[in-house]
């Protein structure tokens, strides 16, 4: 897989999608790289730490979002770190966005892949961007409230329904000219998700890649984490190492964390356990 100048082994290896969220408000780190000079350093420090791509965000998706911002204010924040970052390091950029206005944009402003947490169901404009301006992008499984008392996201058989959503994601953008080399599918732990549901998906990431595709597991400081060990969010490194191993195991491509050099190190001692074994 090609995303932006750089060759991926999608089948043989995992790599580290480091994040920088250039929020006030993200769940565990907002405000923390609004400014350029340190923001700059943090992805130098992850280049050396072991990063592979750098995932941008400039909308925070923490749980209770409106999703109300407009697409010029993300904008705003996003483009200057995207032209810095092009300018200083070479390093593939996603832009963590979900309408298509920012996606042209921060394309035309040098974004080799586009992460969309809806995964093309939000704005009916992404995917066609994404096909005309030849990128790479991720698409997330993501579900609206339905309203219904019991059953907030409508599911009936909780994994087929997850693999069918995923799988209608993957045909809006082939319907659209993305080429099936373009595409990365996330299971969305932590949206639309119990959380019973997000351990279910965790425990069975090998049944979503039957569709095709390589998977990004995004789980780095989470709920799941923290419900689990009963920690905060700056308490929940060890936690998401395990879900990172076991993404390695169940042969994920990609892991979105915020940590790099721990995630990396756990990665690369996980792959030599499994070379080793033939």
């Amino acid at each position: 897989m090609r995303i932006g100048s750089r060759e991926f082994d999608v089948e043989n290896e995992t790599y580290v999608m480091g994040i920088l969220n250039v929020t006030p408000d993200s769940f565990s780190d907002g405000g923390k790289w609004d400014s350029m000079d340190r923001a700059l350093r943090h992805v130098e420090e992850m280049l050396e730490e072991g990063m592979d791509i750098l995932d941008i965000g400039g909308e925070s998706t923490r749980p209770g979002q409106d999703y109300s911002m407009p697409a010029q204010e993300e904008l705003e924040r996003v483009l200057p770190y995207i032209e810095a970052v092009k300018a200083r390091f070479d390093v593939p950029i996603s832009l963590d966005t979900y309408k298509s206005q920012v996606a042209e944009a921060g394309i035309a402003a040098g974004v080799d892949l586009i992460n969309d947490i809806w995964g093309l169901k939000w704005d009916p404009e992404m995917a066609r961007v994404i096909a005309e301006r030849g990128v790479a992008c991720c698409l997330m499984h993501n579900r609206r409230e339905t309203g219904a008392e019991g059953n907030r996201y409508g599911y009936g058989d909780f994994l087929e329904d997850v693999k069918a959503d995923l799988a209608r994601s993957a045909g809006l953008a082939r319907e659209a000219g993305i080429a099936g080399e373009r595409i990365i599918l996330d299971p969305g732990v932590g949206f639309a998700k119990s959380y019973e549901q997000n351990l279910e998906i965790l425990h069975h990431l090998e049944y979503l890649r039957a569709l095709g595709y390589p998977i990004l597991l995004g789980t780095s400081r989470k709920s799941v984490v923290g419900l689990t060990l009963d920690l905060p969010v700056t308490e929940r490194l060890e936690g998401t190492l395990a879900t990172t191993v076991l993404g390695v195991l169940k042969g994920c491509a990609f892991v979105r964390v915020h940590d790099v050099k721990e995630n990396a190190r756990a990665i690369r001692m996980t792959r030599a356990i499994m070379r080793a074994g033939g």
